[in-house]
């Protein structure tokens, strides 16, 4: 059997290439709404992936890199979100 491709991104924190399903994508839609994307990364707009780790996710709002990244103000409420979306992939591991 041919084995599959399984597709690599890279987190804006800490550079580190990881497997898409590892990461948590945060989309900038064509409208200009930021929004954490679901399991698929099928949502529409300008993406950024994150590590599933505190750590990536304090550096990545210290830094403002989603910010730069996606050429948009983020939120707080976008970072508390980040931070329940790492919590709860722990848990379903």
């Amino acid at each position: 059997m041919k084995k599959r491709k399984i597709p690599i991104r890279m987190c804006v924190s800490c550079r580190e290439m990881r497997p898409k399903k590892e990461l948590i994508r945060v989309v900038k839609s064509p409208e200009g709404e930021i929004s954490i994307d679901d399991e698929r990364g099928k949502k529409p707009g300008r993406g950024a992936y994150i590590c599933r780790d505190s750590n990536c996710i304090e550096k990545a709002k210290k830094s403002k890199i989603l910010e730069r990244t996606l050429n948009q103000t983020i939120q707080d409420e976008i970072y508390e979100i980040l931070i329940h979306e790492m919590n709860e992939g722990e848990s379903n591991q």
